[in-house]
């Protein structure tokens, strides 16, 4: 993958966080900050479509044959099989894409992917780790979207406790109990390093 050697250019911006921790309305709230020039890395996935999902824009759609075959064509920055023939991962060309425009790639990926992002690129990567402020908060805010059963939300509790884990493997850590603070946050550190 080609990358230039002005540090001023091509910066990763990484945001991981167990599911209901805030990290998407962080990174929501900064992809509107014109001033930090960043555009979020669509991921690829193998599973079909939901609702009105559009390809391209919340994902690009492939089989999990052609998720595969670009496996196999190291067409991936980072990758993961989430269960049997169920990928997700981030294409090569979505970030030279967002690089040869000119701005800052920004992601709302998951620990592992986040982490391997950023064994890849150690310098031109920022890895955020946005944590809840407990285990009970995250599980509270989990039930309030009413998105999914008590079975599921237990399993992303459970979860949780082994991504909280990695939290000092990141570059840094935001814990999200005031949202206005945590926007604070994420928006000095982002300005910081894309500055840097």
């Amino acid at each position: 993958m080609a990358t230039t050697n002005d540090s001023k250019s091509n910066k990763l911006i990484v945001f991981s966080a167990p599911s209901g921790s805030g990290k998407t309305t962080i990174v929501k709230h900064l992809l509107g900050r014109k001033d930090l020039n960043l555009e979020f890395s669509i991921s690829a996935a193998s599973r079909a479509k939901r609702g009105d999902e559009v390809d391209g824009k919340d994902y690009y759609f492939l089989s999990a044959e052609a998720f595969k075959s670009k496996i196999k064509n190291d067409e991936f920055l980072e990758w993961e099989e989430v269960y049997r023939d169920n990928f997700y991962g981030t294409l090569k060309t979505e970030v030279e894409r967002i690089w040869a425009k000119g701005k800052h790639v920004i992601f709302d990926i998951d620990v592992s992917g986040g982490l391997r992002i950023k064994r890849k690129f150690p310098d031109q990567t920022l890895a955020i780790f946005v944590k809840p402020p407990s285990i009970d908060e995250l599980k509270i805010r989990l039930k309030k979207r009413k998105t999914e059963t008590d079975d599921k939300i237990n399993m992303r509790v459970a979860k949780a406790s082994a991504e909280l884990a990695t939290a000092p493997l990141f570059d840094t850590i935001i814990i999200n109990d005031h949202l206005e603070k945590a926007l604070n946050d994420a928006e000095t550190l982002v300005h910081d390093f894309i500055n840097s």
